[in-house]
């Protein structure tokens, strides 16, 4: 597949999820970009925004298996990993493996998960494979793992750690329809449910080598340099504890070039990092309690840090 055709296939799995996900345009390109730079998104929002329809309809567009696991306290890391079975027959323990086999994994309300269980996943993020009884089991390919989780809830629920905040690529928030897209949801009653017959437009395949094309997109070292003065920037605003770690640059790397990719583009551009840099740093940055007191946000801190930074000649767009 060359770049101009894979280029046509993505644009027709983000018509395939537009005709059922009404007014998320913004949203389904976040995803479609996590999806290219091969990482791993959580979605935080209210109830009833439409978490799980866009992760299944994005799943059911790329065909390929799809697993859903309901996160509650009582969820054991093996009902995620799976485990070792003795076979009477066969005089052996026999592997039998948890819904995390899959190419597309989505963990609803994460939050609600022990961190035990919760950890369970690090693995699986990481490294793409799970170890149980001393064994590896590679994960299929490609893999994505896509997390939802309420914000205001506290009863019942257990913070993310950093280092698994860390490990998601993205962190995006869905957010109410606009008025056009809710009356449209009143007066069709299957509009809610039409993501349930979503045909696949594409493969897994498809997905893997698109993935490929975009890790090769163009990063003039201009841009890298805008890029990195931006992670650094982080760690020495005052109102920041702790900055964006060398994962968080080489995760905005990425994603900066699948946000190229998805929008026909051969090369970044410095708008690349700062459209991605909300999305890509924000749950990745912790303040000060100072600051969180005074209601400073992340997304204000990441502001500040770019009005700052000179954008490379030649470059703005």
């Amino acid at each position: 597949m060359d770049q101009h055709a894979a280029m046509q296939l993505l644009d027709l799995i983000r018509r395939n999820m537009e005709s059922c996900i009404y007014g998320k345009k913004e949203e389904i390109a976040s995803m479609l970009t996590a999806m290219l730079a091969g990482g791993h998104v959580l979605i935080e929002d209210v109830p009833g925004t439409g978490k799980t329809q866009m992760v299944k309809a994005l799943a059911l567009s790329i065909g390929g298996v799809f697993h859903r696991i309901q996160c509650n306290p009582d969820l054991l890391p093996t009902d995620i990993t799976g485990v070792s079975i003795y076979h009477p027959k066969l005089e052996e323990f026999v592997f039998r493996p948890g819904p995390v086999m899959a190419n597309l994994l989505l963990a609803d309300e994460i939050n609600r998960a022990t961190t035990k269980t919760q950890s369970a996943l690090l693995e699986a993020m990481e490294e793409r494979r799970v170890s149980v009884d001393g064994e590896t089991h590679v994960l299929p390919h490609p893999f994505m793992l896509f997390a939802t989780q309420n914000p205001i809830e506290f009863e019942g629920t257990y913070s993310l750690p950093e280092a698994q905040l860390d490990r998601f690529l993205m962190k995006i928030k869905l957010g109410y329809p606009d008025e056009a897209s809710e009356k449209r949801l009143v007066l069709e009653p299957s509009a809610s449910r039409a993501a349930e017959s979503l045909k696949a437009v594409a493969t897994v395949e498809d997905v893997a080598q698109m993935q490929r094309l975009a890790e090769g997109i163009h990063l003039e070292t201009t841009v890298a340099d805008y890029l990195i003065a931006l992670i650094r920037g982080t760690r020495q605003h005052s109102a920041v504890l702790l900055g964006a770690s060398p994962r968080a640059g080489v995760a905005l790397s990425s994603a900066a070039k699948a946000y190229a990719f998805l929008n026909h583009r051969t090369f970044v551009l410095p708008d690349d990092v700062k459209a991605m840099a909300p999305l890509v740093l924000s749950h990745r940055l912790h303040l000060r309690s100072e600051a969180r007191m005074q209601g400073v946000t992340t997304v204000q801190v990441l502001q500040d840090v770019l009005r700052l930074l000179p954008v490379p000649v030649g470059m703005e767009r």
